[in-house]
């Protein structure tokens, strides 16, 4: 299964956080999954895709051109796609995607998984989505998202369109069954 995984890019986050992306990456590689992500080398991205490497496994980075510097790409992606802007980036990883996680991480992430998360609600794909929430880092966005049902901003059915785990292998689990 293709899964593109959104992340955090930055490594100044606590080393629980890397850990966990590099554990989603060694699940997901000996599971036989492929990661599709934002190619980036360093923060739970670049976690995540050393843990594919270690795994055995393969993944499909997609990055626009502008981040060709040196120490931004992760040099060892079985395939790297480049694109002329973000939206094209985010448009070929859905266009890759069986399924789609959240991992920890900042504005970018954010923004990707509201994104994919509106399409589902319009109907627009049906693919798993799945957070993986090491250190109940989403604990506060799930509350809102639970504030935003109770003062009906939200419909209900929208929550039920995404799962909440702490740690790896029960999310996998959740995606082979959800394909």
């Amino acid at each position: 299964m293709n899964l593109c995984v959104y992340g955090a890019a930055s490594d100044a986050v606590h080393p629980d956080f890397l850990a966990s992306g590099y554990n989603l990456g060694l699940a997901m590689a000996k599971r036989g999954h492929r990661l599709i992500f934002g190619a980036g080398q360093t923060g739970l991205m670049g976690a995540m895709a050393r843990g594919v490497t270690d795994g055995g496994g393969e993944m499909t980075g997609i990055a626009p051109d502008f981040f060709q510097k040196p120490g931004v790409l992760y040099e060892s992606c079985t395939e790297l796609i480049t694109t002329k802007t973000m939206r094209e980036r985010k448009q070929l990883m859905e266009d890759m995607a069986q399924g789609i996680v959240m991992t920890p991480g900042g504005i970018g992430t954010m923004d990707e998984f509201f994104e994919i998360l509106t399409l589902k609600q319009l109907g627009r794909h049906q693919m798993p989505i799945a957070i993986l929430n090491p250190k109940n880092y989403f604990g506060p966005l799930l509350s809102m998202l639970e504030n935003a049902v109770k003062e009906g901003f939200l419909e209900e059915a929208c929550l039920a369109m995404f799962r909440v785990f702490p740690e790896p292998e029960a999310l996998l689990d959740y995606m082979e069954e959800n394909l």
